[in-house]
Parts: structure tokens; C-alpha cells; sequence
């Protein structure tokens, strides 16, 4: 197991480092640059252009280098934990994602575990209880789950909450606690406010695990070795934990990988629609804007989640299931 894991960790770096050439090609993919973009946008207003100003921002943010030297000068960056500069807020990257990274773990976090614990008990009881009102209760819920936008569950709930009760949902903390610095009080803030985005952001991965946890079990428990577990008088509540249910998951664990970046993309809509200052509209405004290098550090945290998601689920797999081999090759 552990040469498993050493081996897992050691394909990751090439992983890594051919995903952020893929990246880098991706944001320099648009014609022109950020420098070319704000020159049209000041001509649109009328505005003069100092050429000479526009040669010096240039060679200052290394733009009037070979494509191939950028990239090596912002690999080199990110490998000493440099995430470049913003040209668009002027401001080092990590400066302007600030506290959106950590309000975005937090609700992808609190996301992944409201999606596992609304999922396990619906999906099993679903399985158990084939056909009964409860099925079919989880069954309109998956369905609706799956069918409904997130943005538009968002809108839906922000309209009929404040239409209802006059709440006000929108943003992850009351008013007077943004920008203040962290206290009890803005922590309180923040709880109260976290439980609609979670709920909203979770609902389509819930209902997709319940309809695939329940697919699974039922499989599981049409097979021989429950029917004689069952013969030989095994309590149902044991013989459903300990075997139809272990196997089930393998599909479940597999979609770790997929995941919390997952959320953290498909998030982008609900934080504009909902004013969350998460990472999404970041993202999307500085891919607006051509901000290379903040639009690039989103785009390798994304990468970063699916690569290291992809090895928690392989070693949580070869762990829980023994007829998954560590070694390669064909077995005779």
C-alpha cells in the first residue's frame, strides 16, 4: 500500500506540470493581451494613449517576452508559491483572492458534507424500501434535483424567502461585517448565512448520489451473497451495512475526484446571481478582462482539486474494495 501511494504521489507532479502548459496556453488562447484590451476601452472613451507608458507596462509584466518565457518565468513563479500579479487591480494575486479562498473552501466544504449526509440515508432507504412512498419521495427529489439550474433555485429561493418572510439572503455575512476584521460575531454571521448557498450549490450533486447510490444497492442486494447472508439469520441492518453497502460505493468514492471542483466551478453562477464572495465571479471577470495571471491561478486551483480528489478516491478505492489491485499487469 504505502509503494502504492509513494507511486500515486510521484505521477501527480508530471500531471501537474503538463496541466499548467494546458492552462497557460488556455489564457493566452484570446487574441490580444490585458494591455491591448485596456488601450481599446480608454480610445472608446476618448481618452489619449502614451505610448511610451504602454512599452513600459509591457516589458514591466513581461509581456514583450517569447510566449515560451512567460511560461517558464510563471511556472517558476508557482513553484515558489508566487501567483503573479493582477494587472487589472495592480495588486499581487494573492492579495486579490484573499479571503475568497477560504470563503470558498469553506462552502465547498460544507457543501461535499451536506451533499454525503442527505445522500447515504435517502439513497439506502431508497434501495431498502423499493417502491414504497418514501422511493418514490427520493425519486421526485433526484428528479428535481437534477432538472433544476442552480442559478435559478437560487433566484427562486432569494424572490419567495423575502416575498414569504422578508429575508434577505444574499451574500455570505450581514453588511456591517464586511471588510471588518474576524470575530465571534462575524463568524455567527457567516453560519447563519452559509446554510441557503450550501443548500442551493449541494442539491444537484445530492440528488445525482441518491439516484446512484440507489442504482448501486439495489444491484447489490439482488445478489447471492445477501439472499444467504440473509438464510443464515444476519440482522438486516447489519447485512446491508456490511456488504451491499460497501460495494456500492466504489462508484460514489470514484466521483471524488469530481467533485469539490465541480462546486467550485458550478458555484459561479449562484455567487453572482446570490453576491457570494467566493472565487466564481472572480474567475469569470478576470477571463473577461484577459487578467492572465489571476484567470490562471483559478484555473490551476481547479486543476490542483481534480488531480489531488482523483488520488483520495484511487487509495480510498484500494482500500475499501479488495478486488481492486495495487499492482499493474494481468493476473492467470
Amino acid at each position: 500500500m504505502l509503494s502504492y501511494f509513494i507511486r500515486r504521489v510521484l505521477v501527480m507532479i508530471p500531471t501537474l506540470l503538463v496541466i499548467s502548459l494546458v492552462v497557460f496556453v488556455i489564457i493566452q488562447l484570446p487574441p490580444g493581451d490585458y494591455l491591448e484590451t485596456m488601450i481599446s476601452e480608454l480610445r472608446a472613451q476618448g481618452e489619449n494613449i502614451d505610448p511610451a507608458r504602454i512599452a513600459f507596462l509591457r516589458e514591466q509584466y513581461g509581456l514583450d517576452k517569447p510566449l515560451i518565457e512567460q511560461y517558464w518565468l510563471w511556472l517558476f513563479d508557482l513553484l515558489q508559491g508566487d501567483l503573479g500579479y493582477s494587472f487589472e487591480f495592480e495588486l499581487p494575486v494573492a492579495d486579490v483572492i484573499g479571503n475568497r479562498f477560504w470563503f470558498t473552501a469553506i462552502l465547498a466544504i460544507s457543501t461535499t458534507l451536506f451533499t454525503y449526509v442527505v445522500a447515504f440515508p435517502i439513497g439506502i432507504y431508497s434501495a431498502v424500501r423499493q417502491y414504497s412512498v418514501g422511493d418514490y419521495a427520493a425519486t421526485f427529489f433526484g428528479y428535481f434535483g437534477l432538472a433544476m439550474p442552480n442559478f435559478l433555485f437560487a433566484l427562486l429561493l432569494m424572490y419567495y424567502l423575502n416575498l414569504w418572510f422578508g429575508l434577505s439572503i444574499g451574500g455570505l455575512m450581514d453588511p456591517q461585517y464586511i471588510g471588518a476584521p474576524w470575530s465571534a460575531g462575524k463568524v455567527m454571521s457567516v453560519i447563519n448565512h452559509l446554510w441557503i448557498p450550501m443548500i442551493v450549490i449541494g442539491t444537484s450533486g445530492t440528488a445525482a448520489m441518491i439516484r446512484r447510490l440507489r442504482a448501486n444497492m439495489l444491484d447489490e442486494l439482488q445478489k447471492q451473497y445477501v439472499v444467504t447472508a440473509r438464510a443464515k439469520g444476519l440482522s438486516p441492518l447489519r447485512t446491508i451495512l456490511k456488504y451491499p453497502l460497501r460495494m456500492s460505493l466504489n462508484h460514489v468514492i470514484a466521483d471524488i475526484g469530481m467533485l469539490l471542483p465541480a462546486m467550485v466551478s458550478g458555484a459561479a453562477l449562484v455567487s453572482i446571481v446570490m453576491g457570494l464572495p467566493t472565487n466564481g465571479p472572480l474567475l469569470l471577470r478576470s477571463l473577461q478582462s484577459q487578467d492572465m495571471y489571476l484567470a490562471g491561478a483559478f484555473l490551476m486551483f481547479e486543476a490542483v482539486l481534480v488531480v489531488v480528489g482523483v488520488f483520495i478516491s484511487d487509495v480510498l478505492l484500494a482500500m475499501l474494495d479488495p478486488r481492486i489491485r495495487l499492482g499493474g499487469g494481468a493476473t492467470k
